[in-house]
């Protein structure tokens, strides 16, 4: 039997133009643990997952990062908390998605950085 050759994702890499204004952000309005920085770098947990904040290397790399969604318990609750935040929401909570017995919400928001990125939740109807 063939094994897989990756276990998993173990970091995404979120880039920033301004290291300390990222940190702050990730670190104390959203509230994820640091686990260690440099000068140029810092590593944040969420669930099991490392993120990595980093100034680019290169010109070439100094874009937005692909868009995260953060699983959260009550969208509408976490909405309202970070809403007199450094949190730019884009729009409200709202359903994407409709199954049998749960509903999928989502609400997208901007980083300090401008990067895009999501809090979403499975709510049972």
């Amino acid at each position: 039997m063939e094994t897989a050759l990756i276990e998993k994702v173990g970091q995404i890499g979120i880039p920033v133009k301004d290291l300390d204004r990222a940190l702050r952000f990730y670190k104390e309005t959203l509230g994820l643990p640091l686990l260690f920085n440099t000068d140029r770098m810092a590593f944040l947990e969420s669930g099991g997952l490392r993120l990595m904040l980093s100034l680019p290397e290169k010109e070439e790399f100094a874009h937005c990062s692909s868009v995260l969604y953060f699983q959260v318990k009550n969208i509408k609750e976490t909405y309202e908390h970070l809403s007199g935040k450094e949190v730019h929401f884009i729009g409200e909570p709202h359903v994407v998605a409709k199954m049998e017995q749960s509903e999928t919400w989502m609400v997208f928001f901007k980083d300090t950085e401008g990067n895009t990125h999501a809090f979403m939740s499975e709510e049972q109807v």
